[in-house]
């Protein structure tokens, strides 16, 4: 009786990379950076208005910086043009175009309005961006989800996580963005501490939502199938484990939350740090995701 042997020499493909983890990342700071901006000029609250155009800059020029890195992950940028003429409706990546497209087109448009003084069409493009803002982050949660092949990524609570994880993000860099321009930008030198305090507590419920998705995901997974099981272990005990439970989690997520809601020591410094830990932790999440979801190989 011969013994047979397979043999095969079809090397694992990566998807995805350093590169999309990024593009998430901006794509995630871009929207809640242009939240933060409509609260103000959208929402009537008063306490955010100096927020509001410098949130919209950040918001328009980081959409614009985003896509260069889908680009150069794609190694065929000239061909980009080709996602405008062959469309696939149920393919998040078509609608994504799309909302790439119209989504920093608005930003202009309701940063011109913002800019001009006229309040009216200022709201107006201000709440059309909100959904679009949600839905250029929320695709990408759709468009890893639909990969069945990576355990991972095969979750339906991808989306919401991407689009919390922005908001995360988003608030966070926006607190380093008050004290920075309040220090170097105004004559006085002092941190408007009541929009700090404001935006702090945003980013603590923000926190614990994110912790609370973040945790229950990962339990999802782990008492889950054969292949749920193996990530899972990957994040908590395996090559992934210090980056997931140290750096994103403890570092990124536990530690900030302490530090912004124990009261005697909340200050400038404290809530830069904290901020600065968060926006490390929302981009070691993006790429735990990305190089995590195709790091066992497929069967």
């Amino acid at each position: 009786m011969m013994e047979s042997v397979l043999l095969y020499t079809v090397p694992k493909a990566e998807s995805f990379g350093v590169a999309i983890a990024i593009y998430f990342y901006l794509t995630g700071l871009s929207a809640g950076s242009f939240i933060i901006s409509t609260l103000a000029y959208g929402f009537g609250f008063e306490k955010y208005k100096p927020l509001g155009k410098i949130g919209v800059v950040i918001a328009t020029v980081l959409l614009m910086i985003a896509p260069m890195f889908l680009l150069i992950h794609s190694g065929r940028p000239l061909r980009a043009w080709h996602l405008f003429i062959y469309l696939n409706g149920t393919s998040p990546i078509s609608w994504g175009t799309f909302l790439l497209t119209l989504y920093p087109v608005n930003c202009i448009i309701y940063g011109y309005f913002m800019f001009k003084g006229n309040a009216v069409r200022t709201k107006l493009f201000g709440l059309i961006g909100i959904p679009l803002a949600l839905m250029v982050h929320g695709y990408t949660g759709f468009i890893l989800s639909f990969a069945k092949a990576h355990a991972l990524w095969r979750s339906s609570m991808m989306p919401i996580l991407f689009l919390t994880s922005a908001l995360v993000s988003g608030v966070a860099m926006m607190i380093l963005v008050t004290i920075i321009r309040d220090k170097l930008f105004t004559k006085s030198g002092e941190v408007n501490f009541e929009l700090l305090e404001g935006l702090g507590k945003m980013l603590t419920w923000l926190l614990v939502f994110d912790l609370f998705l973040s945790l229950s995901d990962i339990g999802v997974h782990y008492f889950g199938e054969a292949e749920s099981h193996e990530v899972a272990s990957l994040l908590l005990f395996g090559a992934f484990a210090p980056f997931f439970l140290v750096l994103e989690t403890l570092m990124g997520k536990v530690f900030p939350l302490i530090l912004i809601t124990a009261k005697p020591i909340r200050s400038v410094p404290v809530y830069g740090f904290a901020a600065l830990l968060v926006m490390i932790g929302i981009m070691t999440m993006r790429l735990n995701v990305v190089l995590g979801g195709e790091f066992i190989p497929l069967l």
